[in-house]
């Protein structure tokens, strides 16, 4: 191993020296402590040190940074005390995560670090949206995000890497390429020579490095950092380096063979520089044995405090309140002034008078800018905010949501436009495992509205028809909103847009211009969580929402001999728990009337949650009405035969009749 210590004084020598060996030390306390039986589980990155301390010490402390689970040295050398990462990786309540994620599955605004998930690829675009922050703002900074060579393989890496390639995003993306995911070598991971030449098919620069040389590692990236500072533009750098110990300690290295390792040996990136650092007489044996004795004094200490710390108390009252980022709504009154508008008009108003109001706000989604979306409601928006705030996107749903999620992180405001409500299955991942959960995780917001294009009804097929809201309302994190008529639409929109917590926004595609109503003007909001009453009767209570809300006033309008209360719950998560007993108690039937599919439905919920609370009201067993548990055909006659509306009738006579 060659190293070229430039025109580096002995002083940053030495401190990279200091900043090398403490995640080593840490490691080898951390490995005593597990053959102790004092800690479950460790992912170490002996062997790999050199990649993260010497990429971390490259970038500005402004910058963000988005490790892997075998980066120590990333974490240490952005100065965050071992104690508390030691109770963090101990689920301590002094952890970041409050006992709620294990091992570096957190992130902090304070060191400008945010953590992986499990599925390893989703923080790549977060990245992405980070440094679009940046570009956003002015600001002179890179992005420096890490994967892994088994995650290249992912969808995430393709998806961010061309994001960032077509939007000149100043973000590094750096593979440490140690050999193995888990034990599956990478001549089963991939089939190309080197990892590097991937970047030429994105059109960006791709660099190849020692990865166990720290001098190289920090050179490399102190120059491509200064370079897309001020020339932005991504930048794909492969580490080659070699994984000592095994995917986690308990798996083991038994499917290595042992040559790797013997070749790998000579060349540890720690006992080399240490002794390139004694050779060019920066460092003796006293001042090695000085500075490893001050550290094991420290580790001690530290991890002994940590070990100390309180457990987390159980208080489930507090943890369903962690879910969400605190937020209060301030209601904004609307204007005197009433406009005849489309449903599809009221969504462009809120949209536009977002963008107004909140500076930092970026609307994503294909085809939004110039052609205004598949269903023009953006149409026109490019021309007033600018393409840096409505943004084109490539096909890639899940790197979009990841993008809003790394702009929230950094300071602004997102939505995305799901072209059609079924597509967000690709981006299903980011939204249930990274969004939702980032609050509760490390107390981070997610300021995210998800616009869903939605429903039936218009012959489109089993591909653009799903109204798949129950896909996500039982995921905690997430508020969903599905209004039903123009003046709910602009006013829920604006609502979720103010909302610091992800929002995900149904729009009935089939009422975008066949529904026209009474909307205030001006800048106003409707509180998320609260239902609307239309009617008040006897005979029966019908809670729905979305496009139900129509099927069930036409009915009443055909029957008027019908006493019915209906209820349009506007929100399914959270929602009008108060106004849905109300409901039933005044009546004592209930139909519970929705679009989506009857099994597993979000009338399921409602419908237990009815029989578990309000027993005692009820004169006859809850009912729902749903859509049959097929796919959505294309053909009138078969949509309508699936649709819910079909059996609306027999299902109101069914209960009223019981």
């Amino acid at each position: 191993m060659t190293f070229d210590r430039k025109d580096k004084t002995d002083d940053v020598l030495l401190n990279l020296y200091r900043q090398l060996l403490y995640p080593r030390m840490i490691e080898e306390k951390m490995l005593i402590l597990l053959r102790q039986g004092r800690i479950g589980k460790w992912f170490s990155g002996i062997g790999q040190e050199a990649i993260a301390v010497g990429s971390t010490m490259a970038m500005l402390p402004s910058e963000y940074i988005l490790p892997m689970h075998r980066n120590l040295g990333v974490f240490t050398s952005r100065n965050i005390p071992l104690r508390k990462l030691m109770a963090q990786w101990q689920g301590k309540i002094t952890g970041f995560t409050k006992g709620r994620d294990r091992s570096f599955h957190f992130g902090t605004q304070a060191h400008k670090i945010i953590g992986m998930i499990s599925h390893l690829g989703p923080q790549m675009a977060l990245a992405d949206g980070i440094a679009l922050a940046d570009l956003l703002q002015n600001r002179q900074q890179a992005t420096l995000v890490f994967t892994g060579e088994g995650a290249t393989s992912e969808g995430d890496f393709h998806e961010a890497i061309n994001v960032a390639a077509v939007w000149d995003l100043p973000v590094i993306f750096l593979i440490e390429n140690n050999g193995y995911g888990l034990s599956t070598p990478t001549a089963e991971q991939y089939k190309c020579k080197d990892l590097v030449d991937k970047a030429i098919g994105y059109g960006i620069e791709g660099i190849q490095i020692d990865g166990n040389n720290i001098l190289e590692v920090y050179d490399t990236l102190s120059d491509i950092s200064t370079r897309i500072r001020k020339d932005p533009k991504p930048v794909l750098v492969e580490c080659l380096t070699f994984r000592m110990r095994g995917h986690e300690e308990a798996s083991g290295t038994k499917y290595v063979p042992q040559e790797l390792f013997e070749q790998w040996s000579v060349k540890d990136p720690v006992k080399n520089f240490e002794q390139y650092l004694l050779d060019q007489g920066v460092l003796n044996t006293a001042v090695i044995g000085d500075i490893k004795a001050a550290f094991k004094y420290e580790i001690d200490r530290e991890v002994e405090k940590a070990f100390h710390d309180d457990e987390p108390a159980a208080d489930l009252e507090l943890e369903l309140k962690e879910m969400y980022h605190p937020y209060e709504h301030l209601p904004a009154a609307p204007g005197n002034e009433i406009n005849s508008l489309r449903y599809l008009d009221a969504i462009s108003d809120g949209l536009k008078l977002g963008m107004e109001r909140h500076q930092r706000l970026v609307i994503m989604g294909q085809d939004i800018a110039e052609y205004g979306g598949a269903f023009k409601i953006t149409e026109g928006f490019a021309a007033t905010f600018g393409k840096s705030r409505v943004r084109n996107t490539p096909i890639c749903e899940s790197a979009i949501v990841g993008v809003a999620l790394g702009l929230s992180i950094n300071g602004h405001k997102a939505i995305v436009e799901m072209q059609f409500a079924d597509f967000v299955s690709s981006g299903f991942n980011q939204i249930v495992n990274n969004v939702a959960k980032t609050h509760y995780r490390w107390a981070e917001k997610a300021d995210v509205v998800i616009r869903m294009p939605t429903g039936a009804g218009t012959g489109a097929g089993p591909f653009h028809s799903q109204s798949n809201e129950a896909w996500f309302t039982k995921t905690p994190g997430l508020k969903i909103v599905y209004p039903a008529f123009p003046d709910d639409a602009k006013g829920l929109l604006l609502a979720a847009i103010e909302d610091p917590n992800p929002v995900l926004f149904f729009e009935h595609k089939l009422l975008y211009r066949s529904l026209s109503g009474a909307v205030p003007s001006g800048y106003y909001t409707t509180e998320i969580g609260k239902a609307k009453r239309l009617s008040t009767g006897e005979q029966l209570s019908i809670i729905t929402y979305g496009l139900g809300v129509h099927w069930a006033l036409e009915y009443l309008a055909e029957h008027p001999e019908c006493s019915a209360t209906l209820l349009d719950l506007r929100s399914l998560q959270p929602w009008d728990k108060e106004a849905v007993a109300l409901a039933v108690k005044e009546t004592g039937r209930v139909l519970i009337l929705h679009e989506d599919t009857l099994s597993s439905g979000f009338g399921a919920e409602l419908a237990a949650w009815i029989g578990e609370h309000c027993f005692h009201y009820l004169d006859a067993p809850v009912m729902r009405c749903a859509s049959a548990d097929t796919a959505i055909p294309m053909n009138k006659t078969l949509e309508e035969n699936f649709l819910a509306k079909s059996r609306l009738a027999d299902t109101v006579s069914k209960l009223t009749s019981y």
